[in-house]
């Protein structure tokens, strides 16, 4: 059996989990196991139907009401236990924010190897074989985990979501035991960006900007471009970040988020290696700087080179022409 942790926000599964679970089934498939989902929660049996809509066969649902909000103790507890009696060849977890503080924890917990970030997962000889970059994204490692169970975290947007499929299966309910004092923390509020964007690593075009803009003010040339596109976000370097023009969690790069969508627009990015190794690996990469030498256009599928206050409210209105047709 592959699992795979299923993460959920504001009661839904979230797309990069999906991601993880279509990979899942697809390897399974390949070794002749059965793909499971794990929800962990307070109360999450009802979010089985969407597990089983993208190939779970079965749905195991690890309850406690100390879990209704996320805990790294509390959630590596319910799924080492859940290890220790399912014993699934292996666990995928999305590489969001929840999937890179927990899989470390659990892999911790059963004393298991983990490989992270991976970027394509194969089978050989029977074996899962894991592919993610090293050295800032400029090459890739392929290896295989001695341990059992594979522990592994898959960057969101990399692999596809599988075709939707009716029908359901088995889902398996357990009250997990959380002794007292093991969760040494408690979420007591959740604060919210004013802002229903999407998050860059789930974004499927991602508009960034850094150093170029001058200022926080000039991000709203870069929103309604960003605007044109159904499922799109705004980045940003971290020299923008730094400079307090915009939020970290729009930070894309080494000490940001790492991301992979379908588009990348970098604006008045000079595409140093840090940036680079968090977006190299998206499908297109677009380009726009005014320094012809900027480093970001070896990466760029296209460049552009001229003024961004001039090029994006062009380029906004061209492909909102387009798109209307």
């Amino acid at each position: 059996m592959i699992a795979v942790f299923m993460e959920t926000r504001d009661g839904k599964i979230k797309k990069s989990s999906l991601e993880a679970l279509s990979e899942a089934k697809r390897r399974a498939g390949e070794m002749g196991v059965e793909t499971a989902a794990v929800l962990v929660g307070g109360a999450v049996a009802d979010l089985a139907p969407a597990a089983f809509g993208r190939g779970a066969a079965r749905v195991f649902a690890l309850e406690n009401p100390v879990l209704a909000d996320y805990s790294s103790q509390g959630y590596a507890l319910a799924l080492a236990e859940f290890v220790g009696e399912a014993k699934p060849a292996a666990l995928f977890f999305a590489a969001t924010a929840m999937g890179r503080d927990l899989a470390p924890r659990v892999a911790a917990r059963l004393g298991a190897g983990l490989a992270s970030d991976c970027v394509k997962i194969a089978v050989k000889a029977g074996a899962l074989e894991f592919t993610r970059p090293i050295y800032a994204g400029k090459a890739y490692l392929s290896f295989t985990l001695r341990s059992t169970p594979k522990l592994a975290t898959l960057r969101p947007n990399t692999f596809p979501l599988g075709e939707a499929v009716s029908g359901g299966g088995e889902v398996v309910r357990k009250s997990v035991s959380i002794p007292d004092g093991a969760v040494k923390g408690r979420v007591v509020g959740v604060i919210k960006e004013d802002s229903a964007e999407v998050d860059v690593t789930e974004a499927d075009v991602i508009v960034s900007g850094g150093r170029g803009l001058k200022g926080p003010e000039n991000f709203a040339l870069l929103r309604d471009l960003a605007a044109v596109f159904p499922r799109a976000a705004v980045g940003a370097s971290r020299s923008a970040v730094d400079s307090g023009w915009i939020g970290h969690q729009h930070q894309v790069g080494q000490t940001g988020k790492t991301v992979s969508p379908n588009l990348y627009v970098a604006v008045g990015i000079s595409g140093a290696i840090q940036h680079l190794a968090g977006m190299s690996s998206s499908k297109v990469i677009v380009a726009v700087n005014k320094d012809a030498e900027a480093p970001i256009f070896k990466v760029a599928d296209y460049g552009i080179v001229g003024d961004l206050f001039e090029v994006v409210p062009r380029l906004r209105d061209e492909l909102k022409k387009v798109l209307a047709e």
